[in-house]
C-alpha cells in the first residue's frame, strides 16, 4: 500500500477548499447507472436529451429579438445525427466543415439548405460541389478560394467570407490570437472580396469571425458583436452592398470546474442589442439578421464518461486505472484541460486522495484526471468523467488499435437508447487492404 505520507498523495489547504465546494450534478443514480451496464457495458458517453433541448430553448428565448436568428450548432463538437436531430427540431442548424458533416447533417438528421453553414478551409473541389448541391451557405475562409470555389461549383445565390481581426482583437487560451491563426481574409481582402462578388452578381452577403473557443467572459461576445456591426457599417458604405446577416461564431463556454459558473446569456444578449441598436439600426443597415455557431454549450455540459475502475497502482503517484482512454475524451491528454469526476455512490464521501485517472494507451499522456482529489477508490467503482458533451470522444483516435466507446441518449421519458455502437476490431481493420 502507498505510505499516507507520500508527498504526491498528500491534500494541500488550497484543494481543500475544492473539495468543499459543490460536486457537478449527473442525472443519473448508481443504481440506473447499474442496470445500463447490464446492457451496455463500460465505458460509454452518454448525453441528456433534455438538456440540451432547454439550452438551445434558453439560447433562442434571449436572443428573440434579434432579425432571424439561428444557431449553426459546431458540428465537430459531437457529430451524431441524433443529436443533430434535436437541435433542428430546436429550430438549430448544422454549422459544418467537411464532406462528412455535410452528408451526415443532410442525409441523416434531415438538415438541407441554408439550415446549413459550410465553414471550411483548404476546401477540396469535392466538398464546395457538395455544398452548392445541398443550399448550404457557403463561408470562405481566403480570397484565393472565390476562383476555386466558382472553379468547383460555380457563384452562389449567397457568400459570406470569414474575417481575421489579427491584432485588433485578442484572442482567447484555446483558440489562440487570431495574427497566428490559418483562419480568414485579413480586412482588406474583405473589401476587394465583397467588390469581386458583387461584380459577379451575388446579391446576398454575409459575415462571419470566430476568434474565441470555450470562453467564459460574455463580454467577449459583446465587443466581438461590436466589431462585426462596425464593420458591416464601413463595407456597406465603401462596397455599395447590403448585408443580410452576421455570424457571430460560437465560444461560448461551459464550467468544467465546479467553481466555474456559465456564460449569463442575458448579458451577451443585451449587450449585442445594444451594439445592434448604436450600429445597425442608427445607420439604417436593418433587418441584418444574427447568426451564431455554438456547439460546445450547447452539449457540453449535458454529456458525461461513464468508466469502470479495473486497477489501482501505488508508486510515485496513486493512479486510477479505467476501462476507458485518451480514444474516447482525449482533450486532458492533448491540451491538459479539466474535467471533473465524481465517484457513483461516493458522492458525500470526503474527497481525501489525489490521483491520477488513466487508461490503458501505450501514451503517457493517456489520462482522464491528473491530481484530482477523490474520495477513496477501488476497483469496481463507476466514475462519471463531467462535460463531455462536445470535443470528446470525436478527437478521438485508434491509437493502439483501440476500438472507440460507444454513445447513450437518454431521452425524454428517461429512458435510454444506443445511438453509436462500440467499435469493434472489424471497424479498425475495414479499411486494410491485403
Amino acid at each position: 500500500m502507498a505510505s499516507k505520507t507520500n508527498k504526491s498523495t498528500k491534500v494541500s489547504k488550497e484543494e481543500f477548499a475544492l473539495i468543499r465546494k459543490k460536486d457537478k450534478e449527473f442525472p443519473l443514480t448508481k443504481a440506473q447507472v447499474e442496470n445500463i451496464i447490464k446492457i451496455y457495458p463500460t465505458p460509454w458517453h452518454i448525453y441528456d436529451g433534455r438538456g440540451i433541448r432547454e439550452t438551445m430553448r434558453d439560447l433562442n428565448r434571449e436572443f428573440a429579438w434579434a432579425p432571424g436568428f439561428k444557431n449553426y450548432f459546431a458540428f465537430k463538437a459531437l457529430s451524431n445525427h441524433h443529436i443533430l436531430k434535436i437541435i433542428h427540431e430546436e429550430k438549430g442548424g448544422a454549422d459544418c466543415s467537411s464532406m462528412t458533416e455535410l452528408r451526415l447533417s443532410s442525409e441523416r438528421a434531415g438538415v438541407t439548405g441554408e439550415d446549413i453553414m459550410f465553414t471550411s478551409n483548404d476546401t477540396p473541389p469535392a466538398e464546395f460541389r457538395k455544398a452548392r448541391e445541398l443550399g448550404a451557405i457557403i463561408n470562405l475562409d481566403d480570397i484565393k478560394h472565390i476562383q476555386a470555389m466558382e472553379r468547383a461549383a460555380g457563384i452562389p445565390p449567397v457568400i459570406c467570407f470569414r474575417y481575421n481581426p489579427g491584432p485588433l482583437k485578442e484572442g482567447n487560451p484555446i483558440i489562440g490570437k487570431p495574427e497566428d491563426s490559418k483562419y480568414g481574409f485579413m480586412k482588406r481582402q474583405l473589401f476587394e472580396g465583397y467588390r469581386i462578388m458583387k461584380r459577379k452578381g451575388v446579391k446576398r452577403f454575409g459575415l462571419h469571425t470566430m476568434v474565441a473557443s470555450n470562453e467564459l467572459n460574455p463580454n467577449y461576445f459583446i465587443e466581438t458583436a461590436n466589431m462585426l456591426f462596425d464593420l458591416v457599417a464601413e463595407i456597406s458604405a465603401k462596397v455599395g452592398i447590403t448585408f443580410e446577416f452576421v455570424n457571430m461564431g460560437g465560444g461560448i463556454g461551459t464550467p468544467y470546474r465546479p467553481d466555474q459558473v456559465p456564460v449569463d446569456l442575458h448579458v451577451v444578449s443585451e449587450g449585442v442589442r445594444n451594439a445592434y441598436q448604436r450600429t445597425i439600426m442608427r445607420n439604417g443597415l436593418y433587418p441584418l439578421k444574427i447568426f451564431m455557431e455554438n456547439g460546445r454549450c450547447i452539449t457540453g455540459p449535458h454529456g458525461w464518461l461513464v468508466t469502470t475502475v479495473l486497477h489501482l497502482k501505488h508508486i510515485y503517484k496513486d493512479y486510477i486505472g479505467v476501462d476507458a482512454c485518451l480514444a474516447d475524451q482525449p482533450r486532458t491528454g492533448l491540451y491538459g484541460a479539466y474535467h471533473h469526476i465524481t465517484p457513483l455512490g461516493k458522492e458525500r464521501l470526503a474527497r481525501t486522495h489525489k490521483y491520477d485517472v488513466t487508461g490503458s494507451l501505450c501514451e503517457n499522456n493517456d489520462r482522464l484526471a491528473k491530481d484530482i482529489i477523490l474520495p477513496k477508490i477501488e476497483t469496481d467503482d463507476k466514475l462519471v468523467v463531467h462535460n463531455t458533451g462536445a470535443h470528446s470522444r470525436v478527437m478521438g483516435s485508434n491509437y493502439n488499435g483501440k476500438p472507440r466507446c460507444g454513445e447513450l441518449l437518454r431521452k425524454l421519458d428517461g429512458s435510454v437508447k444506443m445511438i453509436r455502437r462500440q467499435e469493434t476490431y472489424e471497424d479498425i481493420i475495414a479499411t486494410l487492404v491485403d
